[in-house]
């Protein structure tokens, strides 16, 4: 499975709370019926103030041609679709977002672990963005990543799905990959990964501890943004 993330963020002179009112009810009924995707998520900030992004856009895709011929290749914050639903998102995303500050990445998705059987509606999500070490290729990012950390990761204390996505045009993208921790619970969130407010985090217990005295391995914590929200699963 392939998917098209994008970091979004609004306007100037646009509240919160208007983005998500046009995002969801005007933007998101286009998106949807874009050619080729098979799932489509909106995750909405817990906490907007503290957050580096008014929201995350998941589209999913089967094939990687059906996904870059909606949406374009990996080597631009925008796309120029020329037909069809995909045309007419990016039209109307020009009312609601500063396409220039709106990270965007295309990568294959990995399932780590899952105990919900792919159903992500209405969970909380850890989505880190993943930036490698000075110094370090990304192949050898990837290979400890891959093989040290997920082993890790996927044994934190309340997480009940856990993917990893690939970029795949590595060279092209702005990040190395995206780790996406699912939990039921906000509180079980918080208490693994903390709050929403910084890019860094200071896990006392278990294995979030573990997991944080690894990253300092092959990341780059500074350049790694991270977002904490709610899934809303508007496809499937």
């Amino acid at each position: 499975m392939y998917k098209h993330v994008a970091l979004l963020v609004r306007k100037d002179g646009m509240t919160h709370d208007e983005f998500v009112d046009y995002w969801q009810n005007n933007h998101t009924k286009i998106a949807r019926e874009i050619e080729g995707v098979v799932k489509y998520s909106t995750v909405l900030p817990v906490t907007p103030d503290a957050a580096e992004f008014d929201g995350l856009a998941e589209l999913y895709f089967e094939d990687l041609d059906a996904l870059h011929d909606a949406l374009g290749s990996e080597g631009s914050r925008d796309y120029d679709p020329d037909k069809g639903k995909a045309k007419e998102a990016r039209e109307d995303v020009d009312n609601f977002l500063a396409l220039e500050e709106r990270p965007r990445f295309i990568g294959e998705v990995v399932t780590q672990k899952d105990e919900v059987n792919g159903d992500t509606d209405g969970l909380y999500k850890h989505s880190a963005f993943l930036v490698r070490q000075e110094g370090m290729s990304h192949e050898e990012f990837v290979d400890y990543w891959q093989t040290n950390h997920t082993a890790i990761a996927r044994e934190i204390e309340g997480v009940v799905k856990y993917d990893t996505v690939l970029p795949v045009t590595p060279e092209e993208s702005e990040f190395d990959g995206i780790a996406e921790l699912y939990f039921k619970d906000l509180d079980a969130l918080h208490d693994a990964l903390g709050s929403e407010g910084s890019r860094d985090y200071d896990p006392d217990k278990g294995k979030a501890k573990e997991a944080r005295e690894d990253v300092n391995n092959f990341l780059a914590l500074e350049d790694r943004p991270r977002f904490i929200g709610k899934e809303t699963v508007q496809k499937e």
